[in-house]
């Protein structure tokens, strides 16, 4: 299984949270990282979004049918997203579009076994891969992709 995991892009301040909306900067990162998925995103991935309007602008730029879930929203736990995404079980690829602290954590659990304070930047995604969950060891990282990688 893979599990992209992409963090919203640069969003205006402002409340109520789940109604921010992405800046131009952000638009501009969210295409970016969008245009370089695009190309390698196998057809069938199963795309899930938080309901914050930041995250659903983000992925529009990706102009793919996605489902939004509440379980990855803002604030979420990286369990409940684990969860909804169907890891490490659940064949094929999934992409989430989701939050900081969530995303960050959730990379760490992966990666080290355990919950820590990991950042994501703005726009950036983490793509792991898992051949077989019963392999005695963990995902690999197969890429890490930020906006000003990207930057034309």
């Amino acid at each position: 299984m893979e599990l992209i995991i992409w963090r919203h892009a640069e969003a205006e301040e402002g409340a109520p949270d789940l109604r921010r909306e992405l800046t131009a900067a952000g638009r501009k990162q969210a295409a970016q990282v969008a245009d370089w998925l695009n190309v390698r995103l196998p057809e069938h991935c199963r795309i899930l979004c938080s309901p914050a309007v930041r995250a659903q602008q983000t992925l529009d730029a990706l102009e793919r049918d996605y489902e939004v879930d509440p379980a990855i929203g803002p604030g979420a736990d990286p369990a409940a997203v684990l969860h909804a995404a169907g890891w490490p079980a659940r064949h094929g690829s999934v992409l989430v579009v989701g939050h900081q602290p969530t995303l960050g954590r959730l990379a760490a659990l992966l990666l080290s076994g355990r919950q820590q304070e990991w950042d994501i930047p703005r726009g950036a995604l983490w793509w792991f891969d898992q051949p077989d969950p019963h392999l005695p060891y963990g995902p690999t990282l197969k890429a890490v992709v930020t906006p000003e990688m990207l930057l034309k």
